[in-house]
């Protein structure tokens, strides 16, 4: 299917289904892994996980962006710290370049947050399921990890689950991760990740 190719609402929802990666850990703490991104919503979602006592340490990832310049991981740093998220809870990975660097590179913080038994819990766009074969691959350690969402903005407009089809930036995105997510899993890039009982596993 190339991005111009109209879409049934069946089909749609069968797409949006399938990348939707959205299984929120119960209030329980959890380590966090945050995708890389020039959006700032990851953020508020950290920080305000930290403040309920549910983010004993924040994994910040995300090197130079190729559209603003801005060294993702620092910037998330920046704005945790005015959100009075103490620096002692948050790791900086800034040197990734795409998703799976995003986990590769933050290996030693990954291991140190199951090293002291907290489950993961992956911060990404809810389309983004790439990032959640990364951890399963990367960190086949994490029997189960849990994933928060959030809805970016593409050319002033908010993608859900709902607007992507409509949205050019946005359907390109989604229909991305539709078709490239099973042929690395096919080609043996990918570990298989599946959405069970309300984590990935």
């Amino acid at each position: 299917m190339s991005d111009d190719d109209d879409l049934s609402p069946q089909q749609a929802a069968e797409i949006t289904a399938y990348v939707d990666i959205d299984a929120p850990p119960p209030d329980e703490p959890t380590a966090l892994i945050v995708f890389g991104t020039n959006q700032a919503p990851p953020t508020a979602i950290a920080a305000e996980r930290y403040h309920r006592g549910l983010a004993p340490l924040i994994i910040v990832t995300g090197g130079v962006n190729r559209h603003t310049g801005i060294i993702e991981g620092r910037e998330f740093r920046r704005l945790l710290l005015e959100e009075e998220v103490p620096d002692s809870v948050i790791r900086v990975e800034d040197e990734s370049a795409d998703t799976w660097q995003n986990v590769e590179f933050s290996l030693p913080f990954l291991h140190e947050a199951l090293s002291a038994g907290w489950r993961l819990t992956a911060v990404s766009k809810w389309y983004h399921r790439r990032a959640m074969h990364a951890v399963r691959t990367i960190v086949p350690q994490a029997d189960f990890f849990y994933a928060v969402s959030w809805e970016p903005v593409y050319a002033g407009t908010l993608v859900t689950r709902d607007s992507w089809p409509k949205i050019p930036d946005g359907r390109r995105k989604v229909i991305r991760e539709w078709q490239e997510v099973p042929r690395r899993v096919s080609d043996g890039s990918y570990r298989e990740a599946t959405k069970i009982h309300g984590t990935w596993r």
